[in-house]
């Protein structure tokens, strides 16, 4: 099932970025003494308990600032909480309860989300410190004490995020059911493809509240198969910000990505490839999911011979780490090839979730180092001695080899490729793992 999505929220400068470091485990987050310094979202993963779950972190909100960069984070901050399952509100126990805290909390409270009220700064091991009843004021339940620099008390946090994790097996009724996230960046034609997807299928099943957030999750059904299309997070409803939309998009695009199985990038054939479609294409990538590329509007293009191949070519030079994702022509407006997204998101489901035997997997291994001989450095060759699949979704390969640096990327691309030559691998990325192993343990294991 997908990640919960657990936003921290609170004023600039309490120490969100410290808080978000620690629960991912590494400083992606800018970390300095000065607010404001966090202006974009900062995803990250985590795991507690067994669960994995996926971190905002956001700038601050100050909620009657008028300067633009606050109002914008505000804005996105505001999105953060729209998609996330759980929010963690931070406060300041040094600076005790603001009225800023105070306007943080209502809004949260009108979220209607499970909100985790945690006081940073509170250094000293021992007693709950006076100061924390303060904050009980807030309305939001008892205030958990933690120290994010010098890393007390986050157990009790992350406990308390554990609590409100959806049960997983909540989604097991629709595990015959192919879960399809339309990403792309606004105006592009989303929800027109959706229109138009339910207007042409009318074996409509059902359509399903969403259980943590306030979007519909659309079930259909179809000759092709069964399907469910999942709604970005406020799709249906007209967005506070106008010009800037775009800028926040990509956290939309986050919460439907976690959810899928495919994912079809929609791009305006007008438009063309831009960095925000590059940004939300590299979410889905990175998440492992099988995608799509559908360029829409399609039909507005003046045509001439080539005129398909060579837009094919610019698409993948611009998104040169999707190469494997197949690129279907269409028009939301009038229905042009629609009849073919179905098929190929069959398709594309299959290869992300396909294995292939060991042994197999081994015989194109070898034969692709006979034909390229590994690479070496200061007289040390690499060697590869086997390899195995270790799960699916994307399909992820352990490779063991004698040197771990000597495995290249160059040359683990080039096992890639071998590898969709042999297998297809079509709408998938295809995760290589190098793993060290010497010799001597090799020979044991041939015992």
């Amino acid at each position: 099932m997908a990640n919960p999505i657990v936003a921290i929220i609170g004023r600039p400068n309490v120490g969100k970025s410290t808080f978000f470091n620690y629960l991912i485990g590494e400083r992606k987050s800018i970390v300095k003494d000065t607010p404001g310094v966090t202006r974009d979202r900062i995803y990250g993963d985590s795991n507690w308990r067994g669960r994995n779950f996926t971190l905002i972190d956001t700038g601050g909100i100050e909620p009657k600032s008028t300067d633009d960069i606050m109002i914008q984070m505000r804005t996105q901050a505001e999105i953060a909480i729209e998609v996330a399952d759980i929010i963690v509100f931070l406060t300041d126990i040094k600076q005790g309860v603001t009225s800023d805290d105070f306007e943080v909390s209502s809004i949260l409270r009108k979220a209607n989300k499970p909100v985790i009220l945690v006081c940073n700064k509170s250094d000293k091991i021992g007693e709950t410190p006076a100061e924390l009843y303060e904050f009980y004021n807030l309305g939001l339940g008892d205030p958990l004490p933690v120290s994010s620099l010098n890393k007390l008390g986050m157990g009790e946090v992350l406990d308390a995020i554990y609590e409100h994790f959806p049960e997983e097996s909540s989604n097991e009724d629709n595990s015959d059911f192919i879960k399809v996230a339309v990403i792309g960046k606004p105006n592009v034609g989303k929800s027109s493809l959706i229109n138009k997807i339910l207007g042409e299928n009318r074996l409509i099943v059902s359509n399903i509240a969403g259980t943590t957030r306030d979007a519909i999750d659309t079930k259909v059904e179809n000759s092709s198969g069964k399907y469910i299309f999942i709604d970005t997070a406020g799709i249906r409803r007209k967005s506070k910000i106008e010009e800037d939309i775009e800028r926040y998009s990509i956290i939309r695009a986050k919460a439907s990505i976690e959810k899928a199985d495919v994912c079809i990038l929609v791009i305006d054939a007008l438009e063309g490839v831009t960095d925000q479609d590059a940004k939300i294409a590299g979410e889905a990538h990175e998440s492992g999911k099988g995608v799509i590329i559908l360029i829409n509007k399609w039909d507005a293009i003046e045509k001439e011979t080539g005129s398909l191949e060579n837009y094919k070519k610019d698409v993948y030079t611009k998104l040169a780490y999707l190469d494997y994702a197949p690129i279907l022509f269409v028009s939301a407006l009038t229905g042009q090839r629609i009849d073919k997204l179905f098929p190929l998101i069959n398709d594309v489901n299959t290869e992300n979730s396909k294995r292939v035997t060991t042994g197999t997997l081994n015989d194109v291994i070898n034969e692709a180092i006979t034909i390229v001989q590994p690479p070496s450095d200061k007289g040390r060759r690499l060697k590869v001695y086997y390899a195995t699949q270790v799960s699916v979704r994307p399909p992820t390969f352990v490779v063991f080899c004698n040197s771990v640096k000597l495995f290249h990327f160059s040359y683990q691309r080039y096992i890639e490729n071998q590898l969709r030559k042999s297998f297809g691998f079509s709408g998938t990325p295809v995760r290589i793992i190098p793993r060290e192993k010497s010799n001597k343990d090799i020979e044991k294991g041939n015992k």
